[in-house]
């Protein structure tokens, strides 16, 4: 990898410009209470504390991402512009499966291990042909529960909420909170329209 950006500058403008429009925008009347509501400028330092503590999340599951891709903490680092013992000191707390649920009374769990961005879902197929459903999900790995059905699973990038509704009104499940930039969702086979 070299040390040139891996973003243009046009892209880090419309991240810059997206983040901060998200920031005033989202909050019901809060650019415009700016200029006459010195409450306001409370409200814009919560607005963007949430927006920092979401960017600092995304970041984090950005990290465990390009770890999970097989990236170096070296490689992390540099794109970081950090070494790669600060990346690691940083980022590489051991992360606890999202969404995990207690088992069912007598359910035999499983762990999918060693898992990548490009061979979960491969795993995952293999998994839920032979009855086993996701049910948690973290850095390299895949925690599955036994059924007695098949079942499939879907991985998509940062659905909206629309996109959400819809998969579930075909019979998708999500499973955990998601894991930046994925959200993942499992069915029992024949359940979809």
């Amino acid at each position: 990898m070299s040390d040139q950006p891996l973003l243009r500058p046009a892209e880090t403008d419309r991240i810059r410009e997206g983040i901060a429009a998200a920031v005033l925008g989202a909050p019901d009347g809060l650019a415009e209470s700016l200029e006459h509501d010195p409450h306001g400028y409370l409200r814009l330092v919560d607005a963007s504390r949430v927006g920092a503590q979401e960017a600092s999340r995304l970041l984090h599951e950005a990290v465990q991402g390009a770890r999970a891709a097989g990236h170096s903490w070296d490689t992390v680092g540099r794109v970081l512009g950090v070494s790669r013992q600060a990346a690691q000191q940083r980022f590489a707390g051991k992360g606890a499966p999202a969404g995990l649920s207690k088992p069912a009374a007598g359910a035999e769990r499983r762990t999918l291990g060693g898992l990548t961005a490009f061979n979960e879902m491969a795993a995952l197929e293999e998994a839920g042909r032979d009855g086993w459903h996701m049910v948690g999900y973290g850095p390299f790995f895949h925690e599955v529960e036994a059924s007695d059905h098949p079942w499939e699973h879907l991985r998509v990038t940062l659905p909206t909420a629309a996109r959400h509704r819809r998969l579930e009104d075909d019979g998708w499940i999500p499973v955990g909170a998601g894991w930046f930039p994925w959200r993942y969702y499992k069915r029992p086979v024949g359940t979809g329209r």
